[in-house]
């Protein structure tokens, strides 16, 4: 069997650093807020999974549609023979990826979960037992190292997870990659695609309930990290579109006037009756737009590939 190379580049307490700094900023300043990235603990991906098959939610079948259909296209134009996974979580839609490039040597799934990196590891080696496999523990919105592996390589950052970065840091995170590109590599970018208004917010809130319980699973996330005295049933899920951005916000609201005191920071939070605390903006695309925040990047689209109904996008991008 390949070895399976595992590099930490986060300190051991990153994590619950990050958390610490994240929920003081956030819930200090006006309005406030909370980064998207803390709703996923074991129960926010499961309920991110639950989310991935409601009927409301297209953006994951509509990409695994495209994968589907345009994988060999995608090998044939990169020849890759290094796979890089931003934000790799399980790796399952990687595999189709996987499967067509048949030069491939090694994959560089990239996350901030151990968890996540060993066992997506080691159902693929079960599965491909010649792949290389060179995990990093890492956060790839803070600068990132690649470690040796032969190219070409084509970074692929799936998901539509881009749009949870606003402006500013999507035109860092592009710059980063570029800095990461050498002649010959590759970035394949997921975009959810602006759409009927009424189809993005049922996206964001079904009718089952999943997406306000996954919303509302960073107030348990806080709750047990920081000993926070905060009940989700204090709050309701709101979904909605932002027109002039663009985007969807999630948000919180609070039912009543209330206090939330986080032991942990030594913080005391009042919410007044209906105010709205921020956790996730998703930013929605159209062509035109990601080819001109990729040009800004100095990365040159190049192919531009859709679902057939129109409503996602894979995008491929060369050094310009």
């Amino acid at each position: 069997m390949s070895p399976f190379l595992l590099t930490r580049t986060l300190p051991e307490d990153a994590t619950d650093a990050a958390l610490r700094a994240d929920v003081l900023h956030g819930l200090t300043r006006t309005p406030k807020e909370l980064p998207p990235k803390w709703f996923y603990d074991a129960r926010g991906s499961e309920l991110f999974e639950e989310i991935t098959r409601l009927p409301e939610y297209y953006p994951t079948r509509a990409e695994r549609e495209i994968l589907l259909a345009r994988a060999d296209e995608i090998a044939a134009a990169t020849g890759a023979r290094t796979l890089v996974e931003l934000g790799s979580g399980s790796s399952e839609k990687t595999r189709h990826l996987l499967d067509a490039l048949p030069g491939l040597h090694s994959y560089v799934p990239v996350d901030v979960s151990e968890s996540a990196l060993t066992g997506a590891a080691k159902a693929l080696l079960a599965e491909r037992p010649s792949l290389h496999i060179h995990a990093l523990i890492a956060d790839f919105t803070r600068g990132l190292a690649l470690p040796g592996t032969p190219g070409p390589r084509l970074i692929v950052f799936l998901g539509g997870t881009i749009g949870n970065l606003l402006p500013d840091e999507r035109a860092a995170f592009l710059r980063s990659v570029r800095s990461l590109m050498e002649p010959g590599d590759a970035l394949l970018l997921g975009t959810d695609l602006v759409k009927d208004e009424e189809v993005l917010v049922r996206a964001y809130d079904d009718a089952a309930g999943v997406t306000a319980a996954f919303n509302k699973n960073v107030l348990s996330v806080i709750a047990r990290e920081l000993d926070a005295d905060v009940d989700p049933d204090d709050f309701d899920h709101v979904a909605l579109w932002d027109r002039e951005q663009e985007w969807i916000e999630m948000r919180l609201r609070a039912r009543s006037a209330l206090t939330v005191k986080i032991p942990e920071l030594d913080l005391v939070v009042s919410f007044e009756a209906g105010e709205e605390m921020r956790t996730e903006v998703s930013a929605k695309f159209r062509q035109e737009g990601v080819r001109a925040e990729l040009a800004a990047a100095e990365l040159e689209l190049t192919n531009w590939w859709t679902d057939t109904e129109g409503r996602f996008a894979l995008s491929l991008a060369t050094a310009s």
